[in-house]
């Protein structure tokens, strides 16, 4: 049975992901974007960090692979590939280290999870404009103004507010910063 991108991110989420739903202080967030949207992580869990599973079906290519190694590794605490066995060895070899593999399969009329090898800590790599760009302009306006940093933003492109959060906050407090209020969104579009 050939698998499909709903086929990966069902057993993904059942299997995987289910304990996060029932977690107070934890965000599942399918297609989160970043980069301003310009990527899209296709499941992201935001806790105590951010994670995210990036997902590659029988039906998909690895054509955008690097891309999207290259922008995760720039906001991602963690992140894991979720694959099925037919990309399992070329998606591994254009990968790093700090990667998580993770294959979903079916075995007999069961589909199976196993994780081939644990996401490690990126935490240090993670660059903080990418990571302030996480936030919408009036978070990140918000955010300066706690901190008497907004002075000549108010009129100025989303840009130039994440670059000034990205120089005004350390990075650990920029990462609390992001993770509390990607949490705390109730009017996201397509919902939390």
């Amino acid at each position: 049975m050939r698998m499909r991108d709903s086929d990966v991110r069902a057993a993904l989420v059942s299997q995987v992901l289910a304990a996060h739903f029932s977690q107070p202080d934890t965000l599942v967030r399918h297609e989160l974007g970043i980069r301003a949207g310009r990527r899209r992580i296709d499941v992201a869990v935001v806790n105590g960090e951010i994670s995210g599973w990036e997902i590659k079906s029988d039906e998909d290519t690895l054509a955008r692979l690097a891309g999207q190694v290259e922008a995760y590794g720039q906001v991602l605490d963690r992140a894991t590939l979720v694959t099925t066995p037919r990309w399992v060895d070329p998606a591994t070899a254009k990968i790093p280290a700090w990667w998580g593999v993770t294959v979903v399969e079916t075995i007999g009329s069961a589909i199976v999870v196993r994780e081939l090898r644990p996401s490690a800590d990126n935490s240090e790599a993670v660059d903080p404009m990418s990571l302030a760009q996480l936030l919408w302009r009036d978070e990140a306006l918000a955010e300066l103004r706690l901190r008497q940093q907004a002075r000549g933003l108010s009129s100025k492109a989303r840009h130039y507010v994440w670059q000034r959060l990205a120089v005004v906050l350390a990075l650990d407090e920029l990462r609390a910063v992001v993770r509390a209020r990607l949490k705390a969104r109730s009017d996201w579009p397509g919902g939390r």
